[in-house]
Protein backbone atom coordinates (compact mmCIF):
# COMPACT_ATOMS: atom_id res chain seq x y z
CA UNK A 1 0.00 0.00 0.00
CA UNK A 2 1.73 3.29 -0.90
CA UNK A 3 1.83 6.40 1.07
CA UNK A 4 1.95 9.88 0.19
CA UNK A 5 4.47 12.13 1.84
CA UNK A 6 1.47 14.97 1.96
CA UNK A 7 0.04 14.68 5.56
CA UNK A 8 -1.25 16.26 8.74
CA UNK A 9 -1.70 15.32 12.15
CA UNK A 10 -1.70 16.76 15.36
CA UNK A 11 -2.37 15.76 19.18
CA UNK A 12 -3.54 17.91 22.47
CA UNK A 13 -2.32 17.93 25.99
CA UNK A 14 -3.31 19.52 28.41
CA UNK A 15 -1.00 19.44 31.47
CA UNK A 16 -2.51 20.93 35.40
CA UNK A 17 -0.94 24.25 34.46
CA UNK A 18 -0.64 25.00 30.83
CA UNK A 19 -2.05 23.42 27.23
CA UNK A 20 0.18 21.73 24.73
CA UNK A 21 -0.63 21.57 21.01
CA UNK A 22 1.70 19.50 18.37
CA UNK A 23 1.67 19.23 15.21
CA UNK A 24 3.22 17.88 12.54
CA UNK A 25 2.85 19.12 8.56
CA UNK A 26 4.44 17.14 5.57
CA UNK A 27 5.31 17.92 2.15
CA UNK A 28 7.02 15.90 -0.22
CA UNK A 29 10.88 16.03 -0.55
CA UNK A 30 13.40 13.26 -2.10
CA UNK A 31 14.76 13.29 1.41
CA UNK A 32 13.97 13.69 5.28
CA UNK A 33 14.22 17.02 6.24
CA UNK A 34 12.69 17.99 9.58
CA UNK A 35 11.82 21.77 10.80
CA UNK A 36 11.49 21.83 13.95
CA UNK A 37 9.56 25.17 16.37
CA UNK A 38 9.32 24.60 20.00
CA UNK A 39 9.63 26.87 23.71
CA UNK A 40 13.25 26.53 24.79
CA UNK A 41 12.25 24.61 27.92
CA UNK A 42 11.70 21.19 25.62
CA UNK A 43 15.38 21.88 22.93
CA UNK A 44 16.93 19.53 25.41
CA UNK A 45 14.83 16.77 23.84
CA UNK A 46 15.07 17.90 20.31
CA UNK A 47 17.16 15.00 19.31
CA UNK A 48 15.20 12.83 21.06
CA UNK A 49 11.75 13.76 18.91
CA UNK A 50 13.82 14.56 15.66
CA UNK A 51 15.18 10.45 15.98
CA UNK A 52 11.82 9.44 16.64
CA UNK A 53 10.27 11.46 13.34
CA UNK A 54 12.83 10.08 11.19
CA UNK A 55 12.19 6.32 12.18
CA UNK A 56 8.43 6.39 11.79
CA UNK A 57 8.34 9.03 8.85
CA UNK A 58 11.13 8.16 6.58
CA UNK A 59 10.89 10.85 4.03
CA UNK A 60 9.38 14.49 3.46
CA UNK A 61 9.47 17.83 4.02
CA UNK A 62 8.39 17.86 8.03
CA UNK A 63 7.29 20.73 9.84
CA UNK A 64 7.10 19.46 13.75
CA UNK A 65 5.58 22.20 16.60
CA UNK A 66 5.03 22.10 20.13
CA UNK A 67 2.60 25.18 21.03
CA UNK A 68 1.84 26.10 24.78
CA UNK A 69 -0.89 27.69 26.57
CA UNK A 70 -0.56 28.69 29.70
CA UNK A 71 -3.80 27.53 31.69
CA UNK A 72 -3.06 28.38 35.59
CA UNK A 73 -1.63 30.95 37.37
CA UNK A 74 2.17 29.94 37.33
CA UNK A 75 4.68 32.20 35.86
CA UNK A 76 8.01 31.33 35.79
CA UNK A 77 9.11 35.41 36.25
CA UNK A 78 9.09 36.40 39.85
CA UNK A 79 10.29 40.03 41.21
CA UNK A 80 13.58 40.34 43.19
CA UNK A 81 11.84 41.94 46.19
CA UNK A 82 15.39 42.96 47.99
CA UNK A 83 16.75 44.67 44.73
CA UNK A 84 13.51 46.28 44.04
CA UNK A 85 13.61 47.88 47.50
CA UNK A 86 17.08 49.06 47.51
CA UNK A 87 16.29 50.71 44.21
CA UNK A 88 13.49 52.72 45.01
CA UNK A 89 15.45 54.08 48.49
CA UNK A 90 18.20 55.30 45.98
CA UNK A 91 15.95 56.96 43.86
CA UNK A 92 14.00 58.47 47.14
CA UNK A 93 17.03 60.30 46.98
CA UNK A 94 17.53 61.93 43.57
CA UNK A 95 13.63 61.74 42.40
CA UNK A 96 10.71 63.15 44.23
CA UNK A 97 8.09 61.31 43.28
CA UNK A 98 5.41 59.24 44.91
CA UNK A 99 5.58 55.55 45.84
CA UNK A 100 4.20 54.27 42.30
CA UNK A 101 6.21 55.82 40.07
CA UNK A 102 9.43 54.87 42.04
CA UNK A 103 8.14 51.32 41.46
CA UNK A 104 7.58 51.79 37.62
CA UNK A 105 11.22 53.13 37.26
CA UNK A 106 12.46 50.31 40.03
CA UNK A 107 11.41 47.15 37.84
CA UNK A 108 13.05 48.40 35.09
CA UNK A 109 16.26 48.43 36.02
CA UNK A 110 18.78 45.62 35.65
CA UNK A 111 18.02 42.57 38.14
CA UNK A 112 14.76 43.62 39.08
CA UNK A 113 13.02 40.74 37.70
CA UNK A 114 14.36 36.98 38.21
CA UNK A 115 13.30 34.49 35.86
CA UNK A 116 13.30 30.95 36.67
CA UNK A 117 14.82 28.53 34.15
CA UNK A 118 11.61 25.83 34.20
CA UNK A 119 12.72 22.28 33.66
CA UNK A 120 10.73 19.46 32.07
CA UNK A 121 10.48 16.59 34.33
CA UNK A 122 10.34 12.58 33.61
CA UNK A 123 6.56 12.48 33.74
CA UNK A 124 5.75 15.37 31.69
CA UNK A 125 8.17 14.52 29.01
CA UNK A 126 6.28 10.69 28.90
CA UNK A 127 2.73 12.29 28.54
CA UNK A 128 4.68 14.80 25.71
CA UNK A 129 6.33 11.56 23.76
CA UNK A 130 3.31 9.55 24.16
CA UNK A 131 1.32 12.64 22.77
CA UNK A 132 3.91 13.61 19.83
CA UNK A 133 3.08 9.27 18.65
CA UNK A 134 -0.56 10.55 18.41
CA UNK A 135 0.52 13.17 16.19
CA UNK A 136 2.47 10.47 14.29
CA UNK A 137 0.13 8.01 14.27
CA UNK A 138 -2.60 11.31 12.51
CA UNK A 139 -0.07 11.97 10.12
CA UNK A 140 0.41 8.16 8.71
CA UNK A 141 -3.24 7.90 8.34
CA UNK A 142 -3.24 10.84 6.40
CA UNK A 143 -0.28 10.28 4.50
CA UNK A 144 -2.61 6.52 3.64
CA UNK A 145 -5.63 7.81 2.77
CA UNK A 146 -3.51 9.99 0.01
CA UNK A 147 -1.87 7.34 -1.05
CA UNK A 148 -4.97 5.58 -1.73
CA UNK A 149 -6.44 8.51 -4.15
CA UNK A 150 -2.84 7.96 -5.59
CA UNK A 151 -3.20 4.65 -6.16
CA UNK A 152 -6.12 4.62 -8.02
CA UNK A 153 -4.66 7.35 -10.30
CA UNK A 154 -2.20 5.35 -10.65
CA UNK A 155 -3.96 2.13 -11.95
CA UNK A 156 -6.07 4.18 -14.00
CA UNK A 157 -2.96 5.57 -15.96
CA UNK A 158 -1.19 2.21 -16.24
CA UNK A 159 -4.68 0.59 -17.74
CA UNK A 160 -4.74 3.77 -20.17
CA UNK A 161 -1.36 2.63 -21.56
CA UNK A 162 -2.32 -0.69 -21.48
CA UNK A 163 -5.04 -0.02 -23.28
CA UNK A 164 -2.73 2.07 -26.11
CA UNK A 165 -0.41 -0.84 -26.32
CA UNK A 166 -2.88 -3.59 -27.44
CA UNK A 167 -3.76 -0.86 -30.15
CA UNK A 168 -0.03 -0.75 -30.94
CA UNK A 169 -0.10 -4.17 -31.26
CA UNK A 170 -2.96 -4.45 -33.44
CA UNK A 171 -1.47 -1.64 -35.62
CA UNK A 172 1.85 -3.26 -36.07
CA UNK A 173 1.07 -5.42 -39.18
CA UNK A 174 -0.28 -2.86 -41.22
CA UNK A 175 2.77 -0.47 -40.05
CA UNK A 176 5.07 -3.33 -41.68
CA UNK A 177 3.24 -3.69 -44.58
CA UNK A 178 3.21 0.00 -45.18
CA UNK A 179 7.24 0.21 -45.01
CA UNK A 180 7.37 -2.56 -47.30
CA UNK A 181 4.96 -1.26 -50.05
CA UNK A 182 6.81 1.68 -49.35
CA UNK A 183 10.21 0.57 -50.01
CA UNK A 184 9.13 -1.49 -53.26
CA UNK A 185 7.28 1.40 -54.74
CA UNK A 186 10.17 3.42 -54.22
CA UNK A 187 12.89 0.86 -55.58
CA UNK A 188 10.25 0.25 -58.93
CA UNK A 189 10.14 4.12 -59.64
CA UNK A 190 14.11 3.80 -60.10
CA UNK A 191 13.12 1.86 -63.23
CA UNK A 192 16.34 -0.41 -62.25
CA UNK A 193 16.83 -3.81 -62.37
CA UNK A 194 17.25 -5.26 -59.44
CA UNK A 195 18.01 -8.84 -57.44
CA UNK A 196 15.00 -9.72 -56.22
CA UNK A 197 16.34 -12.26 -53.59
CA UNK A 198 18.59 -9.79 -52.37
CA UNK A 199 16.28 -7.18 -52.05
CA UNK A 200 14.39 -8.93 -50.47
CA UNK A 201 16.89 -10.15 -47.50
CA UNK A 202 17.68 -6.20 -47.71
CA UNK A 203 14.43 -5.13 -47.04
CA UNK A 204 13.24 -8.07 -43.98
CA UNK A 205 16.89 -6.99 -42.88
CA UNK A 206 15.44 -3.33 -42.56
CA UNK A 207 12.06 -4.31 -41.32
CA UNK A 208 14.31 -6.34 -38.51
CA UNK A 209 16.13 -3.04 -37.02
CA UNK A 210 12.25 -1.62 -37.19
CA UNK A 211 10.56 -4.55 -35.09
CA UNK A 212 9.16 -3.40 -31.75
CA UNK A 213 8.51 -7.00 -30.13
CA UNK A 214 10.63 -6.82 -27.61
CA UNK A 215 10.08 -3.47 -26.46
CA UNK A 216 6.20 -4.19 -26.60
CA UNK A 217 7.20 -7.39 -24.05
CA UNK A 218 9.30 -5.53 -21.94
CA UNK A 219 6.98 -2.23 -21.48
CA UNK A 220 4.23 -4.75 -21.00
CA UNK A 221 6.29 -6.68 -18.27
CA UNK A 222 7.18 -3.35 -16.60
CA UNK A 223 3.58 -2.28 -16.50
CA UNK A 224 3.00 -5.64 -14.52
CA UNK A 225 5.68 -4.56 -12.34
CA UNK A 226 4.68 -1.28 -11.59
CA UNK A 227 1.48 -2.25 -10.34
CA UNK A 228 2.90 -5.55 -8.32
CA UNK A 229 4.68 -2.64 -6.15
CA UNK A 230 1.84 -0.74 -6.19
CA UNK A 231 0.21 -3.98 -4.09
CA UNK A 232 3.14 -4.50 -1.84
CA UNK A 233 3.11 -4.17 1.54
CA UNK A 234 5.72 -1.26 1.86
CA UNK A 235 5.06 2.13 0.15
CA UNK A 236 8.61 3.01 -1.89
CA UNK A 237 7.89 5.91 -4.56
CA UNK A 238 11.85 5.63 -5.37
CA UNK A 239 11.15 1.97 -7.12
CA UNK A 240 8.04 2.68 -8.77
CA UNK A 241 10.52 5.66 -10.15
CA UNK A 242 12.48 3.76 -11.35
CA UNK A 243 9.49 1.76 -13.19
CA UNK A 244 8.30 4.33 -14.56
CA UNK A 245 12.00 5.33 -15.92
CA UNK A 246 11.98 2.19 -17.89
CA UNK A 247 8.53 2.42 -19.03
CA UNK A 248 9.51 5.25 -19.95
CA UNK A 249 12.52 3.80 -22.37
CA UNK A 250 10.68 1.34 -23.91
CA UNK A 251 7.96 4.04 -25.05
CA UNK A 252 10.78 6.35 -26.35
CA UNK A 253 12.18 3.46 -28.23
CA UNK A 254 8.67 2.50 -29.75
CA UNK A 255 7.96 6.15 -31.34
CA UNK A 256 11.32 6.47 -32.66
CA UNK A 257 11.06 3.10 -34.36
CA UNK A 258 7.72 3.18 -35.50
CA UNK A 259 7.98 5.24 -38.31
CA UNK A 260 4.22 5.31 -38.81
CA UNK A 261 1.91 8.46 -37.96
CA UNK A 262 -1.08 6.41 -36.19
CA UNK A 263 1.32 4.87 -33.88
CA UNK A 264 3.08 7.72 -33.17
CA UNK A 265 -0.05 9.29 -32.28
CA UNK A 266 -0.63 6.27 -29.89
CA UNK A 267 3.11 7.20 -28.47
CA UNK A 268 2.31 10.32 -27.70
CA UNK A 269 -0.54 9.58 -26.06
CA UNK A 270 1.35 6.63 -23.90
CA UNK A 271 4.00 9.50 -22.82
CA UNK A 272 1.26 11.64 -21.71
CA UNK A 273 -0.30 9.32 -19.34
CA UNK A 274 3.41 8.44 -17.67
CA UNK A 275 4.15 11.91 -17.68
CA UNK A 276 0.90 12.35 -15.17
CA UNK A 277 2.36 9.20 -13.64
CA UNK A 278 5.57 10.58 -12.90
CA UNK A 279 4.06 14.13 -11.73
CA UNK A 280 2.19 12.16 -9.13
CA UNK A 281 5.22 9.74 -7.73
CA UNK A 282 6.93 13.01 -6.85
CA UNK A 283 4.61 13.04 -3.87
CA UNK A 284 4.75 9.16 -2.79
CA UNK A 285 6.61 7.81 0.28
Amino acid sequence: MIHSMTGYGKSVLQLPTKKLTIELKSLNSKNLDINSRMPSIYREKELAIRKLLANTLMRGKIDFSIYVETTAEDTSTQINVPVVEQYMQQLKQVVNAEETELLKMAVRFPDALNTVREEIDDSEWQLIQTNINQAIAALTDHRLDEGKVLETDFRKRVANIEILLDKVVEMDPERVEGIRERLVKGVEELKEKFDENRFEQELIYYIEKLDITEEKVRLKNHLSYFLECLGSKDSNGKKLGFISQEMGREINTIGSKSNFAPMQQLVVQMKDELEKIKEQLLNVL
